[in-house]
């Protein structure tokens, strides 16, 4: 039994959800979001409240019906309040700068990392140690945010690297440590 498929969706005030067979389209304050669901799981909307049923108890047909109520909720989310990760960058001389519609990453390499602005996704750098990454899709967010972060990860010795905000990375003694 899916428990997350069961859950029936509140659609917030200013959203609106269309669909058009199985393609379903929610837009929102925060822009438009459009996705194509397998044509076996039904979608059905009644005065505001969105619900997400299946036809059997088939294994395919319990995995579709949590995964299609999780992404319709994410992009009624999305579309209402937004999403954003922020990362960390530590390790002396290592920074991020925005120059223009790129940010550029110096992380100890010997040449700056260029990360060019994707559409529906806004970078934004705080502060020179600090990159936030805006947007509407969630899966796009962190997408971005994993590529961002994989130009240098956390190293597990002195802790250096690109980081999640609030991401602990567990420190391993060197090797003089007895």
């Amino acid at each position: 039994m899916s428990r997350v498929g069961l859950k029936t969706l509140e659609i917030p005030e200013g959203v609106e959800i269309t669909q058009d067979n199985k393609t379903i389209t929610v837009k929102g304050p925060k822009g438009e979001l459009t996705r194509t669901f397998h044509e076996d799981i039904t979608v059905t909307v009644e005065d505001n409240v969105l619900s997400v049923s299946r036809p059997s108890d088939h294994k395919e047909h319990r995995a579709l019906h949590g995964t299609t109520r999780s992404l319709i909720g994410n992009m009624v989310e999305g579309v209402s309040k937004g999403f954003e990760k922020n990362l960390e960058i530590i390790g002396v001389g290592y920074r991020a700068q925005k120059q223009g519609e790129t940010v550029v990453v110096n992380a100890g390499y010997s040449h700056p990392v260029e990360i060019e602005k994707r559409e529906g996704i806004e970078i934004e750098v705080p502060s020179n140690t600090k990159v936030t990454v805006k947007g509407i899709d969630k899966e796009l967010v962190g997408a971005v945010a994993a590529n961002i972060r994989a130009i240098r990860p956390p190293e597990p010795y002195k802790g250096k690297g690109i980081r999640y905000e609030g991401e602990r990375v567990r420190s391993k003694e060197g090797k003089t440590a007895k």
